[in-house]
Protein backbone atom coordinates (compact mmCIF):
# COMPACT_ATOMS: atom_id res chain seq x y z
CA UNK A 1 0.00 0.00 0.00
CA UNK A 2 1.29 3.15 -1.08
CA UNK A 3 2.21 5.69 1.81
CA UNK A 4 0.20 8.69 1.36
CA UNK A 5 2.12 11.73 1.02
CA UNK A 6 2.73 14.29 4.09
CA UNK A 7 1.83 17.75 3.92
CA UNK A 8 3.30 20.19 4.03
CA UNK A 9 4.08 20.16 0.65
CA UNK A 10 5.55 23.03 -1.93
CA UNK A 11 3.01 25.77 -1.94
CA UNK A 12 2.99 25.86 -5.58
CA UNK A 13 1.02 22.42 -5.80
CA UNK A 14 -1.79 22.58 -7.58
CA UNK A 15 -0.78 25.78 -9.42
CA UNK A 16 1.05 26.04 -12.74
CA UNK A 17 4.56 27.39 -11.44
CA UNK A 18 6.20 28.41 -8.27
CA UNK A 19 5.51 31.72 -7.44
CA UNK A 20 9.33 33.44 -7.31
CA UNK A 21 7.78 36.79 -6.82
CA UNK A 22 6.79 37.96 -3.33
CA UNK A 23 3.19 40.17 -2.55
CA UNK A 24 4.58 43.44 -2.20
CA UNK A 25 7.83 42.15 -1.83
CA UNK A 26 9.21 45.53 0.01
CA UNK A 27 7.98 44.22 2.78
CA UNK A 28 7.31 40.55 2.44
CA UNK A 29 7.67 39.20 6.28
CA UNK A 30 8.62 41.86 7.61
CA UNK A 31 6.49 41.98 10.85
CA UNK A 32 7.82 39.96 13.10
CA UNK A 33 5.66 37.03 15.33
CA UNK A 34 6.75 35.99 18.45
CA UNK A 35 6.44 31.85 18.92
CA UNK A 36 6.69 30.93 22.11
CA UNK A 37 4.89 34.01 23.68
CA UNK A 38 1.39 33.93 24.71
CA UNK A 39 -1.92 34.18 22.89
CA UNK A 40 -2.36 38.03 23.61
CA UNK A 41 1.41 38.86 22.44
CA UNK A 42 0.50 36.47 19.17
CA UNK A 43 -1.98 38.17 18.83
CA UNK A 44 -1.22 41.85 18.77
CA UNK A 45 1.50 40.93 16.11
CA UNK A 46 -1.47 39.74 13.52
CA UNK A 47 -3.41 43.11 14.46
CA UNK A 48 -3.04 45.59 11.91
CA UNK A 49 -3.94 43.81 8.39
CA UNK A 50 -7.56 43.39 9.82
CA UNK A 51 -7.72 47.41 10.21
CA UNK A 52 -6.64 48.14 6.88
CA UNK A 53 -9.16 45.91 5.64
CA UNK A 54 -12.05 47.28 7.44
CA UNK A 55 -10.90 50.99 6.90
CA UNK A 56 -12.43 50.09 2.86
CA UNK A 57 -15.71 49.18 4.71
CA UNK A 58 -16.19 52.52 6.04
CA UNK A 59 -15.03 54.71 3.31
CA UNK A 60 -16.69 57.99 2.02
CA UNK A 61 -18.75 55.43 -0.47
CA UNK A 62 -20.34 54.15 2.45
CA UNK A 63 -21.33 57.58 3.53
CA UNK A 64 -23.16 58.49 0.48
CA UNK A 65 -25.07 54.97 0.64
CA UNK A 66 -25.72 54.62 4.60
CA UNK A 67 -27.10 58.81 4.88
CA UNK A 68 -29.55 58.23 1.64
CA UNK A 69 -30.88 55.05 3.07
CA UNK A 70 -31.16 56.31 6.52
CA UNK A 71 -33.01 59.29 5.34
CA UNK A 72 -35.19 57.53 2.99
CA UNK A 73 -36.50 54.62 4.88
CA UNK A 74 -35.57 55.33 8.58
CA UNK A 75 -33.44 52.00 10.09
CA UNK A 76 -34.71 49.90 7.91
CA UNK A 77 -31.43 49.09 6.06
CA UNK A 78 -30.31 48.37 8.75
CA UNK A 79 -30.16 44.61 8.08
CA UNK A 80 -29.09 45.19 4.59
CA UNK A 81 -25.59 46.26 6.42
CA UNK A 82 -25.77 43.64 8.94
CA UNK A 83 -26.03 41.09 6.07
CA UNK A 84 -23.24 42.64 3.69
CA UNK A 85 -21.08 42.87 7.24
CA UNK A 86 -21.49 39.26 7.13
CA UNK A 87 -20.61 38.48 4.25
CA UNK A 88 -17.55 40.54 4.33
CA UNK A 89 -15.87 38.57 7.52
CA UNK A 90 -16.43 35.31 5.44
CA UNK A 91 -15.05 36.74 2.08
CA UNK A 92 -11.84 38.13 4.01
CA UNK A 93 -11.39 35.02 6.02
CA UNK A 94 -11.00 33.17 2.71
CA UNK A 95 -8.89 36.17 0.93
CA UNK A 96 -6.24 35.88 4.20
CA UNK A 97 -6.75 31.94 3.87
CA UNK A 98 -4.97 32.21 0.03
CA UNK A 99 -2.41 34.69 1.20
CA UNK A 100 -1.26 32.04 3.89
CA UNK A 101 -1.14 28.91 2.39
CA UNK A 102 -0.65 29.39 -1.01
CA UNK A 103 2.14 32.37 -0.52
CA UNK A 104 0.68 34.12 -2.87
CA UNK A 105 -2.08 36.93 -3.71
CA UNK A 106 -5.08 36.85 -5.49
CA UNK A 107 -3.70 38.34 -8.25
CA UNK A 108 -1.20 36.09 -8.75
CA UNK A 109 -3.35 33.61 -8.01
CA UNK A 110 -5.58 34.89 -10.96
CA UNK A 111 -2.43 35.24 -13.21
CA UNK A 112 -1.18 31.57 -12.88
CA UNK A 113 -4.51 29.60 -13.24
CA UNK A 114 -6.51 31.55 -15.96
CA UNK A 115 -5.41 31.93 -19.61
CA UNK A 116 -3.71 35.29 -20.52
CA UNK A 117 -6.34 36.79 -22.22
CA UNK A 118 -9.04 35.99 -19.27
CA UNK A 119 -6.53 37.26 -16.47
CA UNK A 120 -6.51 40.53 -18.69
CA UNK A 121 -9.50 40.92 -18.72
CA UNK A 122 -9.89 40.48 -14.70
CA UNK A 123 -7.08 42.87 -14.31
CA UNK A 124 -9.19 45.67 -15.98
CA UNK A 125 -12.42 45.04 -13.93
CA UNK A 126 -10.15 45.04 -10.85
CA UNK A 127 -8.06 48.37 -12.67
CA UNK A 128 -11.78 50.05 -12.88
CA UNK A 129 -13.12 48.60 -9.36
CA UNK A 130 -10.04 50.56 -7.39
CA UNK A 131 -10.69 53.71 -9.73
CA UNK A 132 -14.27 53.56 -8.65
CA UNK A 133 -12.87 53.41 -5.01
CA UNK A 134 -10.13 55.96 -5.36
CA UNK A 135 -12.83 58.38 -6.86
CA UNK A 136 -14.49 58.06 -3.58
CA UNK A 137 -12.05 58.57 -1.48
CA UNK A 138 -10.89 61.53 -3.29
CA UNK A 139 -14.53 63.15 -3.39
CA UNK A 140 -14.53 62.31 -0.18
CA UNK A 141 -11.17 64.17 1.30
CA UNK A 142 -12.40 67.20 -1.00
CA UNK A 143 -15.79 67.43 0.67
CA UNK A 144 -14.18 67.40 3.86
CA UNK A 145 -11.62 69.98 3.44
CA UNK A 146 -14.30 72.00 1.72
CA UNK A 147 -17.03 71.81 5.29
CA UNK A 148 -13.55 72.00 7.36
CA UNK A 149 -11.41 75.12 5.90
CA UNK A 150 -13.59 76.47 2.73
CA UNK A 151 -10.86 74.76 0.03
CA UNK A 152 -12.86 74.96 -3.07
CA UNK A 153 -13.52 71.73 -4.46
CA UNK A 154 -11.23 72.04 -7.75
CA UNK A 155 -8.08 72.77 -5.67
CA UNK A 156 -8.85 69.85 -3.26
CA UNK A 157 -9.01 67.42 -5.85
CA UNK A 158 -5.30 68.65 -6.66
CA UNK A 159 -4.56 68.24 -3.12
CA UNK A 160 -5.24 64.84 -2.68
CA UNK A 161 -2.20 64.03 -5.10
CA UNK A 162 -0.17 65.02 -1.77
CA UNK A 163 -1.49 61.52 -0.08
CA UNK A 164 0.99 59.33 -2.21
CA UNK A 165 4.46 61.03 -1.17
CA UNK A 166 2.11 60.43 2.77
CA UNK A 167 1.97 56.80 2.23
CA UNK A 168 5.41 56.48 0.28
CA UNK A 169 7.19 58.04 3.59
CA UNK A 170 5.19 55.70 6.09
CA UNK A 171 5.85 52.62 4.21
CA UNK A 172 9.62 53.47 4.08
CA UNK A 173 9.86 53.73 7.60
CA UNK A 174 7.49 50.07 7.91
CA UNK A 175 4.69 48.71 7.96
CA UNK A 176 3.67 48.47 11.20
CA UNK A 177 3.96 52.48 10.63
CA UNK A 178 1.30 52.47 8.37
CA UNK A 179 -0.95 50.20 10.29
CA UNK A 180 -0.55 52.90 13.63
CA UNK A 181 -1.84 55.68 11.32
CA UNK A 182 -5.23 53.74 9.88
CA UNK A 183 -5.61 52.70 13.53
CA UNK A 184 -4.93 56.52 14.22
CA UNK A 185 -7.84 57.77 12.33
CA UNK A 186 -9.78 55.05 13.12
CA UNK A 187 -10.15 55.88 16.28
CA UNK A 188 -10.92 59.28 15.58
CA UNK A 189 -13.31 58.20 13.72
CA UNK A 190 -14.73 56.07 16.00
CA UNK A 191 -14.70 59.54 18.15
CA UNK A 192 -17.03 61.27 15.88
CA UNK A 193 -19.50 59.19 15.75
CA UNK A 194 -19.78 58.33 18.85
CA UNK A 195 -20.27 62.39 19.54
CA UNK A 196 -22.92 61.93 16.85
CA UNK A 197 -24.82 58.78 18.00
CA UNK A 198 -25.44 60.31 21.38
CA UNK A 199 -26.29 63.99 20.12
CA UNK A 200 -29.03 62.32 17.56
CA UNK A 201 -30.73 60.61 20.47
CA UNK A 202 -31.49 57.37 18.54
CA UNK A 203 -34.28 54.82 19.06
CA UNK A 204 -33.23 51.54 20.29
CA UNK A 205 -36.42 49.56 20.02
CA UNK A 206 -36.28 50.81 15.94
CA UNK A 207 -33.04 50.03 15.10
CA UNK A 208 -33.43 46.51 17.03
CA UNK A 209 -35.97 45.94 14.27
CA UNK A 210 -34.27 47.39 11.91
CA UNK A 211 -31.73 44.28 11.99
CA UNK A 212 -34.35 42.58 11.63
CA UNK A 213 -34.66 41.39 7.34
CA UNK A 214 -37.57 43.19 5.58
CA UNK A 215 -39.46 42.05 2.73
CA UNK A 216 -40.28 45.33 1.37
CA UNK A 217 -36.72 46.16 0.83
CA UNK A 218 -37.19 43.88 -2.30
CA UNK A 219 -40.27 45.27 -3.02
CA UNK A 220 -39.50 48.92 -2.90
CA UNK A 221 -37.08 49.36 -6.07
CA UNK A 222 -35.68 53.03 -4.65
CA UNK A 223 -35.18 50.99 -1.23
CA UNK A 224 -33.37 47.63 -3.81
CA UNK A 225 -31.17 50.26 -5.59
CA UNK A 226 -29.57 51.84 -2.29
CA UNK A 227 -28.93 48.89 -0.65
CA UNK A 228 -26.83 46.98 -3.92
CA UNK A 229 -25.08 49.91 -3.20
CA UNK A 230 -24.95 49.50 -0.01
CA UNK A 231 -23.79 45.56 -0.82
CA UNK A 232 -21.40 47.30 -3.05
CA UNK A 233 -19.78 50.17 -0.86
CA UNK A 234 -19.36 47.48 2.36
CA UNK A 235 -17.95 44.62 0.26
CA UNK A 236 -15.16 46.12 -1.34
CA UNK A 237 -13.36 44.08 -4.42
CA UNK A 238 -10.26 45.52 -3.82
CA UNK A 239 -9.85 44.16 -0.12
CA UNK A 240 -9.78 41.02 -1.15
CA UNK A 241 -6.68 41.37 -3.30
CA UNK A 242 -5.24 43.64 -0.53
CA UNK A 243 -6.02 41.00 2.35
CA UNK A 244 -4.58 37.83 0.43
CA UNK A 245 -1.05 39.91 0.28
CA UNK A 246 -0.89 42.30 3.34
CA UNK A 247 -1.54 39.24 5.48
CA UNK A 248 2.03 37.52 4.04
CA UNK A 249 3.53 40.55 6.01
CA UNK A 250 3.87 38.82 9.16
CA UNK A 251 6.74 36.50 9.61
CA UNK A 252 5.06 33.11 10.96
CA UNK A 253 6.47 29.60 10.24
CA UNK A 254 5.90 28.58 6.71
CA UNK A 255 5.16 25.46 7.72
CA UNK A 256 1.56 23.64 8.55
CA UNK A 257 1.24 24.36 12.36
CA UNK A 258 2.53 28.03 11.08
CA UNK A 259 -0.15 28.84 8.51
CA UNK A 260 -2.60 27.20 10.96
CA UNK A 261 -1.77 29.32 13.53
CA UNK A 262 -1.44 32.49 11.76
CA UNK A 263 -4.95 31.63 10.09
CA UNK A 264 -6.57 31.79 13.23
CA UNK A 265 -4.85 35.08 14.66
CA UNK A 266 -5.62 36.85 11.14
CA UNK A 267 -9.44 35.54 11.20
CA UNK A 268 -9.43 36.56 15.05
CA UNK A 269 -7.79 40.03 13.64
CA UNK A 270 -9.88 41.00 10.56
CA UNK A 271 -13.38 39.57 12.53
CA UNK A 272 -12.91 42.35 15.03
CA UNK A 273 -11.96 45.23 13.16
CA UNK A 274 -14.85 44.52 10.26
CA UNK A 275 -16.94 44.60 13.43
CA UNK A 276 -15.67 47.67 14.71
CA UNK A 277 -16.24 48.72 10.74
CA UNK A 278 -20.26 47.36 10.99
CA UNK A 279 -20.65 49.94 13.88
CA UNK A 280 -19.26 52.75 12.39
CA UNK A 281 -21.63 51.95 9.00
CA UNK A 282 -24.48 51.90 11.16
CA UNK A 283 -24.08 54.46 12.97
CA UNK A 284 -23.82 56.92 9.81
CA UNK A 285 -27.70 55.17 8.89
CA UNK A 286 -28.65 55.27 12.63
CA UNK A 287 -27.49 59.26 12.94
CA UNK A 288 -28.99 59.80 9.36
CA UNK A 289 -32.34 58.04 10.11
CA UNK A 290 -32.35 59.89 13.79
CA UNK A 291 -32.20 63.12 12.69
CA UNK A 292 -33.31 63.73 9.22
CA UNK A 293 -35.66 60.96 8.57
CA UNK A 294 -37.60 61.84 11.96
CA UNK A 295 -37.53 65.47 10.70
CA UNK A 296 -38.77 64.75 8.28
CA UNK A 297 -36.04 65.81 5.89
CA UNK A 298 -36.17 62.54 3.46
CA UNK A 299 -34.95 63.55 0.60
CA UNK A 300 -31.25 64.18 1.88
CA UNK A 301 -29.27 62.25 -0.32
CA UNK A 302 -25.54 63.33 -0.05
CA UNK A 303 -22.57 64.27 2.11
CA UNK A 304 -23.02 67.95 1.50
CA UNK A 305 -26.61 68.28 2.28
CA UNK A 306 -26.36 65.78 5.78
CA UNK A 307 -23.34 68.17 6.94
CA UNK A 308 -25.63 71.30 6.09
CA UNK A 309 -28.35 69.89 8.15
CA UNK A 310 -26.88 68.39 11.15
CA UNK A 311 -25.65 71.69 12.84
CA UNK A 312 -29.56 73.11 12.90
CA UNK A 313 -31.50 69.78 13.53
CA UNK A 314 -29.21 68.49 16.32
CA UNK A 315 -28.65 72.09 18.02
CA UNK A 316 -24.96 72.27 18.54
CA UNK A 317 -21.87 73.35 16.08
CA UNK A 318 -19.80 70.40 17.33
CA UNK A 319 -21.81 68.22 15.26
CA UNK A 320 -20.84 69.80 11.60
CA UNK A 321 -17.33 69.93 12.87
CA UNK A 322 -17.16 66.05 14.15
CA UNK A 323 -18.94 65.33 11.07
CA UNK A 324 -16.79 66.86 8.37
CA UNK A 325 -13.05 65.30 10.76
CA UNK A 326 -14.53 62.45 10.69
CA UNK A 327 -14.96 62.06 6.77
CA UNK A 328 -11.57 63.42 6.33
CA UNK A 329 -10.16 60.67 8.39
CA UNK A 330 -12.36 58.11 6.46
CA UNK A 331 -10.94 59.49 3.25
CA UNK A 332 -7.00 59.85 4.37
CA UNK A 333 -7.65 56.23 5.66
CA UNK A 334 -9.13 55.11 2.23
CA UNK A 335 -6.05 56.61 0.54
CA UNK A 336 -3.51 54.71 2.00
CA UNK A 337 -5.10 51.35 1.45
CA UNK A 338 -6.49 51.84 -2.21
CA UNK A 339 -2.81 52.89 -3.35
CA UNK A 340 -1.74 49.80 -1.68
CA UNK A 341 -4.34 47.57 -3.59
CA UNK A 342 -3.59 49.02 -6.62
CA UNK A 343 -0.03 48.19 -6.66
CA UNK A 344 -0.78 44.62 -5.36
CA UNK A 345 -2.77 44.62 -8.38
CA UNK A 346 -0.72 45.60 -10.86
CA UNK A 347 2.51 43.73 -9.88
CA UNK A 348 -0.03 40.35 -9.32
CA UNK A 349 -1.68 40.44 -12.43
CA UNK A 350 0.76 42.02 -14.81
CA UNK A 351 3.75 40.70 -13.24
CA UNK A 352 6.07 43.36 -13.52
CA UNK A 353 7.56 45.69 -10.34
CA UNK A 354 6.90 49.65 -10.67
CA UNK A 355 8.84 52.02 -8.21
CA UNK A 356 5.95 52.78 -5.91
CA UNK A 357 5.54 55.97 -6.17
CA UNK A 358 5.18 55.60 -10.09
CA UNK A 359 2.40 53.16 -9.12
CA UNK A 360 0.69 55.03 -7.29
CA UNK A 361 0.52 58.25 -8.87
CA UNK A 362 -0.96 55.91 -11.73
CA UNK A 363 -3.79 54.89 -9.60
CA UNK A 364 -4.60 58.14 -8.19
CA UNK A 365 -4.37 59.64 -11.59
CA UNK A 366 -6.98 57.67 -13.17
CA UNK A 367 -9.00 58.65 -10.63
CA UNK A 368 -8.45 62.42 -10.27
CA UNK A 369 -9.50 62.74 -14.00
CA UNK A 370 -13.24 62.56 -13.99
CA UNK A 371 -12.78 63.75 -10.45
CA UNK A 372 -11.79 66.83 -11.57
CA UNK A 373 -14.00 66.82 -14.67
CA UNK A 374 -17.30 66.46 -12.68
CA UNK A 375 -16.15 69.32 -9.88
CA UNK A 376 -15.34 71.73 -12.72
CA UNK A 377 -18.53 71.08 -14.81
CA UNK A 378 -21.13 69.99 -12.48
CA UNK A 379 -19.99 70.84 -8.73
CA UNK A 380 -20.82 69.52 -5.53
CA UNK A 381 -23.83 68.32 -7.00
CA UNK A 382 -21.99 66.32 -9.84
CA UNK A 383 -19.73 64.69 -7.16
CA UNK A 384 -22.34 63.62 -4.71
CA UNK A 385 -23.79 61.81 -8.02
CA UNK A 386 -20.32 60.66 -8.76
CA UNK A 387 -19.72 58.66 -5.41
CA UNK A 388 -23.19 57.12 -5.66
CA UNK A 389 -21.72 55.69 -9.45
CA UNK A 390 -18.70 54.38 -7.85
CA UNK A 391 -20.47 52.53 -5.13
CA UNK A 392 -22.56 50.97 -8.02
CA UNK A 393 -19.56 50.26 -10.29
CA UNK A 394 -17.93 48.10 -7.33
CA UNK A 395 -20.98 46.04 -6.16
CA UNK A 396 -20.85 45.15 -9.98
CA UNK A 397 -17.25 44.23 -10.21
CA UNK A 398 -17.66 41.85 -6.84
CA UNK A 399 -18.65 39.05 -8.66
CA UNK A 400 -15.64 38.82 -10.57
CA UNK A 401 -13.48 38.83 -7.56
CA UNK A 402 -15.28 36.55 -5.43
CA UNK A 403 -15.95 33.44 -7.96
CA UNK A 404 -12.28 32.86 -8.29
CA UNK A 405 -11.35 33.44 -4.51
CA UNK A 406 -14.03 30.61 -3.35
CA UNK A 407 -12.98 28.40 -6.40
CA UNK A 408 -9.27 28.84 -5.62
CA UNK A 409 -10.42 27.99 -1.56
CA UNK A 410 -12.38 25.34 -2.33
CA UNK A 411 -9.60 23.51 -4.24
CA UNK A 412 -7.62 20.38 -2.64
CA UNK A 413 -5.31 20.71 -4.94
CA UNK A 414 -4.53 24.16 -4.47
CA UNK A 415 -4.94 24.32 -0.59
CA UNK A 416 -4.57 20.81 0.78
CA UNK A 417 -5.98 20.34 4.24
CA UNK A 418 -6.76 23.59 4.36
CA UNK A 419 -9.22 23.30 1.98
CA UNK A 420 -12.68 25.06 2.84
CA UNK A 421 -14.93 22.56 4.04
CA UNK A 422 -18.84 21.54 3.04
CA UNK A 423 -20.12 23.88 5.14
CA UNK A 424 -17.40 27.01 4.46
CA UNK A 425 -17.68 25.85 0.84
CA UNK A 426 -22.12 25.74 0.16
CA UNK A 427 -22.22 29.11 2.74
CA UNK A 428 -19.66 30.99 0.56
CA UNK A 429 -21.04 29.94 -2.98
CA UNK A 430 -24.46 30.94 -1.77
CA UNK A 431 -22.99 34.21 -0.52
CA UNK A 432 -21.15 34.74 -4.43
CA UNK A 433 -25.15 33.56 -5.50
CA UNK A 434 -26.69 36.40 -4.25
CA UNK A 435 -24.32 38.84 -5.07
CA UNK A 436 -24.75 37.61 -8.69
CA UNK A 437 -28.17 37.92 -8.74
CA UNK A 438 -28.44 40.83 -7.33
CA UNK A 439 -26.22 42.67 -9.41
CA UNK A 440 -28.14 41.07 -12.69
CA UNK A 441 -31.37 42.80 -10.99
CA UNK A 442 -28.99 45.85 -10.61
CA UNK A 443 -28.54 46.02 -14.21
CA UNK A 444 -31.97 45.40 -15.42
CA UNK A 445 -33.49 48.13 -12.62
CA UNK A 446 -30.94 50.52 -13.96
CA UNK A 447 -31.37 49.61 -18.10
CA UNK A 448 -35.32 49.66 -17.33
Amino acid sequence: MQKKKSYPYPEWRGWRKENKTPSLSEVFSSVSVPQKKGIWKKLFAFTGPGLLIAVGYMDPGNWATDIAGGAKFGYMLLSVIFISNFFAIILQHLALKLGIVCERDLAQACRDHYPPFISFILWILCEISIAACDLAEIIGSVLALKLLFGIPITWGVLITVVDVLIILFFQYKGFRYIESVVAALIFTILVCFSFEIISSKPEIFPILQGIIPNIEIIKNSHSFYISIGILGATVMPHNLYLHSSIIQTRDYPRTTIGKKMAIKYATIDSTLSLSLAFFINAAILIISAATFHRSGYTEVADIMHAHKLLTPILGSSLAGVFFALALLASGQNSTLTGTLAGQIVMEGFLNIQLKPWIRRLITRLIAIVPAMIVSIFYGEKGTAELLIISQIILSIQLSFAIIPLVYFTGDYEKMGPFANGPILKLSSWLITMIIILLNIFLLYDILH
